[in-house]
């Protein structure tokens, strides 16, 4: 029996090095692989981000090599649900890191939790007070 593959994940919000969530707190442990942009759209939701994917704007975050079972804890974090119907969406897209393009796990969130939240224009999280 062999083991799933390896997984790439970017992270924009609470779980960035020294968020509130830190990936580095879950095992096993993630590996950071670098500094990532997508477009996207990021959006205030007080305590923790939510981002839709596409359009004009600049999403920034990190890339992680995760394991399955880290994959798994994320999607109970993120509240991911069949049907799309939870909290946020699982999505698979190319990141750019660098001069690559790493295919990432990116947690959408859902559009009816976005209505009446500010954007954040810098599209990072971690200067959205600057």
């Amino acid at each position: 029996m062999h083991e799933a593959p390896a997984r790439h994940v970017f992270v924009y919000g609470t779980l960035r090095a020294g968020g509130s969530n830190d990936i580095a707190h879950f095992r096993p442990p993630a590996r950071f692989v670098g500094h990532g942009e997508i477009a996207g759209t990021l959006y205030d939701l007080g305590a923790y981000p939510g981002a839709t994917l596409g359009g004009s704007g600049r999403l920034r975050g990190e890339v992680y090599r995760i394991e399955p079972a880290l994959e798994a804890q994320l999607d109970v974090l993120e509240e991911v649900m069949p049907g799309d119907e939870g909290e946020y969406r699982k999505r698979e897209l190319p990141v750019q890191v660098g001069a690559r393009r790493i295919d990432c796990l990116i947690y959408e969130i859902h559009p009816r939790r976005i209505e009446g939240r500010p954007v954040i224009e810098s599209g990072d999280w971690f200067a959205r007070k600057a």
